[in-house]
């Protein structure tokens, strides 16, 4: 009897019980990623209704979430980002309370009939949905409180809380918290999400949290070379032995050899399409631009406040304006007082920018507006504009 308790029927070791948690807490992150998140809230992908099954199966018996809830409520979340209608937002709500209360903001919003009803379209409504997984969400980890109960003994009970608590620790905490306040952004998008790791590896490839708020429906997450999304990893196995159909991939942007560098309608199009590939492009060589002068810029510097502002400035020159505080409005402002060269480069940026924001503008007028733009950044006398107009002058359909 001891040794049931202590083992249970399988009798199995510390080590093995170890791996077993890992193998099935990975498999639970696979599910979530690949099928509520890329297949089910984005549309990314098609999943074969055997592995669909599969994955709905799992999720009930180890987290009883449900799949319409769960898509409803992501989708919501990125149509209502970081505004009072974002159901997790730590810029609204706060890092601690999204981070530590993460699933309890789940189940309130869960339960929210009109987000359900306005988010949660497209989603399995079959018997087994409708009569199992969403009329008796908790039997599901019951059964498998029992299984492991069974399988492993008191040992067993500890690997279950661990399973319970794996996906609102990573996705509702880290993800949802984390992955909206510290990390990098290799894109300038209009919410706040950051990857939080170069290498999706833990969480399925949800680390690279910027790049999927960038690019929402593609299936592919990683977006620089050195980035890794193991969860784009399962969904090309998948794919080779035709349990997913891929559907939509962020379009890596394509560039002209600069003997063909022109402005054209199709060149509008691919900026357009681009555009955070630009603007970050843009926010690099204003950074390097500052760089440049920084020497100079430390030797003229006459005040304290002078020198806190350069101490300042990448992080000031790598933000949208759009997004700066007032203290860091006015500090980018002293920036451009110290650095004629920041100052163009500032005022351009503004105008590049709005050339897409101006939403009544034909492709016709956008490309008139934009060669009107390059030209002057050719003519400026600024290596670093001229720079950035042949790139533009590159970009390919």
């Amino acid at each position: 009897m001891l040794e049931f308790l202590t083992s249970g029927l399988l009798g199995a070791s510390l080590t093995e019980m170890v791996v077993y948690t890992l193998v099935a807490t990975h498999i639970t992150i696979v599910a979530v990623t690949v099928y509520l998140h890329r297949a089910q809230a984005h549309r990314a992908l098609d999943v074969h209704p055997a592995l669909a099954h599969f994955f709905r199966a799992w999720l009930w018996l180890t987290t009883g979430m449900s799949t319409r809830a769960w898509a409803a409520i992501h989708r919501k979340h990125h149509a209502k980002c970081e505004t009072a209608e974002d159901p997790h937002s730590p810029q609204v709500k706060g890092l601690k309370t999204v981070f530590w209360k993460g699933a309890e903001l789940y189940r309130a919003e869960a339960a929210n009939k009109e987000t359900l009803a306005r988010y949660g379209h497209g989603c399995p409504n079959d018997w087994l949905e409708n009569q199992v997984y969403e009329r008796f969400p908790w039997q599901g980890v019951g059964f498998t409180l029992v299984l492991e109960f069974l399988l492993f003994g008191f040992p067993g009970v500890s690997i279950w809380g661990i399973q319970m608590l794996w996906i609102p620790v990573l996705a509702a905490g880290v993800i949802n918290g984390v992955g909206h306040f510290w990390g990098y952004r290799n894109y300038d998008c209009v919410d706040a999400s950051r990857n939080i790791f170069p290498w999706g590896i833990l969480i399925g490839g949800e680390e690279l949290h910027n790049n999927h708020h960038t690019h929402a429906t593609s299936a592919k997450l990683s977006s620089k070379w050195y980035e890794f999304d193991i969860g784009w990893m399962y969904i090309r196995l998948f794919s080779a032995v035709g349990l997913v159909k891929i559907k939509k991939v962020a379009e890596r942007p394509r560039f002209a050899s600069k003997s063909e560098a022109r402005l054209d309608l199709a060149t509008v199009q691919a900026v357009v399409n681009h555009r955070y590939d630009v603007m970050a492009r843009y926010a690099s060589s204003m950074r390097k631009a500052f760089r440049s002068e920084l020497a100079s810029l430390r030797e003229q510097a006459r005040s304290a406040q002078e020198r806190n502002v350069l101490a300042k400035a990448k992080g000031l020159l790598s933000i949208d304006e759009a997004k700066l505080s007032d203290v860091q409005r006015q500090q980018l402002e002293q920036l451009c007082t110290q650095s004629a060269l920041i100052r163009g480069l500032v005022e351009m940026r503004r105008e590049l920018r709005q050339i897409w924001e101006k939403t009544n503008l034909s492709k016709e007028q956008m490309l008139v507006q934009l060669q009107a733009w390059c030209d002057k950044a050719e003519q400026s006398g600024n290596r670093w504009l001229q720079d950035m107009s042949l790139r533009i002058r590159r970009y390919a359909a």
